[in-house]
């Protein structure tokens, strides 16, 4: 009898053992981290790609603000998870654009600021006359709102997911720093464009 005892005692110290969760390294599997995402106004994405243009040249000064459409973005917020600024330098005669990223998907860059190649700047060129920060007073969710009461409410309604990117530029002949609300993934398969005035928030214009 203790015998078999020992043999009972013994199968269940083993049966313990190989229900145990796999191990490596003498500690448990760790479970995969979710997936951290930030969505961010235009405006203070943009103050994140700043600091690294200023490292790039000292004279550096923005030109162009575009957002890119993420799967997963908070159509309805003025807020996106991958934004593009493009700033120029006078002493460097160079352009060079710097993205900041808050996702980790497969349609966007690795999270965090990264740099991109330089490319040739012309100063006279009124497509890529760089802008005074002081015009950037109304951020991306403001120029959102404005083209919601200009037709894109309308659009959401009819698809709430609907995709929306922003684009910020200088317009030399009118001295106005604008914000085009582009509903749709691109410029090509826009619904609607709507023009609002990024320092004053006013609405300027259906643009499509």
């Amino acid at each position: 009898m203790r015998k078999l005892f020992l043999l009972l005692a013994l199968a269940a110290i083993v049966a313990g053992c190989s229900s145990e969760p796999e191990k490596k390294g003498g500690e448990a599997t760790p479970k995969p981290e979710a997936k951290k995402l930030s969505y961010e106004t235009g405006r203070v994405a943009f103050q994140k790609t700043f600091i690294s243009a200023r490292g790039w040249a000292a004279d550096a000064q923005p030109y162009r603000l575009e957002s890119q459409y993420t799967k997963d973005a908070p159509v309805n917020t003025g807020k996106c998870g991958v934004w593009k600024a493009v700033f120029a330098s006078v002493s460097h005669r160079a352009s060079k654009p710097f993205t900041w990223s808050g996702v980790s998907e497969d349609d966007a860059p690795a999270p965090g600021v990264s740099g991109a190649a330089e490319d040739d700047f012309n100063p006279s060129n009124q497509n890529t006359q760089p802008f005074d920060l002081a015009f950037l007073k109304q951020d991306s969710d403001k120029a959102f709102q404005v083209a919601q009461a200009h037709g894109g409410e309308k659009i959401m309604k009819a698809d709430p997911k609907q995709p929306v990117i922003y684009m910020l530029d200088w317009w030399p002949k009118e001295n106005k720093l604008k914000w085009h609300v582009i509903y749709g993934s691109d410029l090509d398969t826009a619904k609607l464009r709507v023009a609002v005035d990024a320092t004053t928030g006013e609405f300027l214009k259906v643009e499509k």
